[in-house]
């Protein structure tokens, strides 16, 4: 599979060119959330685009996050919509899907009774709501279904977009990864995660109780069989749940965001010959923040550059990268770690 377009909504901003600029600039910190926790939240006015979001007005944050990114990365590849539309699939992954407004949801039960509460907040509160928008909006015509697995729903959605290829139900599959912070996620990251009193994320503390900052934003890759001359990269291979991976790359991503409990596995990828590299503080702790990662990866490969780890706090001494510049890539690995300590590999070719 190749990736012949990206899409990207998060905390700094909206479109590819903006997450390239914040893999050069690196970290900024987070804003404060209003329970006082640094929150790397999507601002209002990026989901305000009315030529792409006219027929989803009511849509709610989480639909229109995916929306944006999903039309972005449509746009950024070679794909005509006009007539390819028939053989496009759509493929959202989600951690814990809209919860925002599932809790709005039960809160306006609780407050007016079942008989007189909003159509529109049940509709957005079911996980395919923003999937539809997506074909709506692209007029795709292929499957779309959404796929909730916490920590490793992107990779598994990258795993069915290959089947769906290689059996010729689609030409082109949008796949995507969309979370979203809201008072509920504040609540439960406060109570259950240690925050980063600093606002910076450290994946290569490798810690067993790492800190983590709740960050939201969506990514869509646009992916296709067929290489073409504005292709990013080849995605090459997804491995889950092998303890063991045969994987001969210049660097590899490592997926650390304090979001899965203890990260000291993660040291076994200190003997690599790989360079590691980190790029969750610039987007903040997400379960899908594997598609942020993977995205990193494909730009490097087209332009041939590595960039440079946004916090570099090192206490074991790992070989990371630390400066960004020109250099010869030809594969790169994402790896993650979920809180059993399984572990998930994409990785991507020149």
């Amino acid at each position: 599979m190749y990736v012949d377009g990206i899409g990207v909504v998060f905390a700094r901003g909206r479109g590819v060119r903006c997450f390239e600029e914040a893999l050069r600039e690196g970290w900024r910190p987070p804003a404060q959330a209003s329970s006082s926790l640094p929150v790397y939240r999507v601002d209002k006015e990026t989901l305000t685009d009315r030529s792409v979001l006219r027929k989803s007005r009511r849509a709610d944050r989480f639909s229109k996050m995916a929306l944006l990114a999903a039309w972005d990365a449509a746009h950024d590849s070679s794909l005509d919509l006009e007539t390819q539309a028939g053989s496009l699939a759509v493929i959202l992954a989600t951690g814990f899907g809209p919860h925002q407004t599932t809790f709005d949801f039960l809160d306006e039960i609780i407050t007016y009774g079942d008989g007189n509460v909003s159509p529109t907040v049940f509709s957005h509160s079911v996980h395919n709501a923003a999937a539809s928008y997506i074909a709506l909006a692209l007029n795709s015509r292929g499957p779309t279904l959404t796929l909730t697995r916490y920590a490793f729903s992107f990779q598994e959605a990258l795993l069915l977009a290959q089947c769906w290829i290689d059996q010729r139900r689609c030409r082109n599959v949008l796949v995507g990864a969309v979370d979203v912070c809201g008072t509920a996620m504040e609540y439960v990251c406060g109570r259950k995660l240690r925050i980063a009193a600093d606002g910076k994320i450290k994946p290569f503390d490798f810690s067993s109780s790492p800190e983590a900052v709740p960050g939201e934003g969506s990514l869509f890759l646009m992916l296709t069989g067929e290489k073409s001359s504005g292709s990013y990269c080849e995605i090459a291979d997804v491995e889950l749940y092998k303890d063991q991976f045969n994987a001969p790359c210049e660097l590899m991503i490592v997926e650390a965001d304090g979001m899965a409990g203890a990260e000291t596995k993660y040291r076994d990828l200190i003997d690599s010959d790989a360079a590691l590299a980190g790029y969750a503080p610039l987007f903040g702790s997400m379960m899908t923040g594997s598609g942020f990662n993977c995205a990193a990866a494909a730009l490097m490969l087209k332009n041939q550059v590595k960039y440079s780890s946004p916090v570099t706090s090192n206490p074991d001494g790992v070989d990371i990268c630390v400066a960004t510049g020109p250099a010869e890539l030809n594969q790169i690995c994402c790896v993650k770690y979920n809180c059993e300590n399984k572990k998930a590999v994409v990785k991507l070719k020149s």
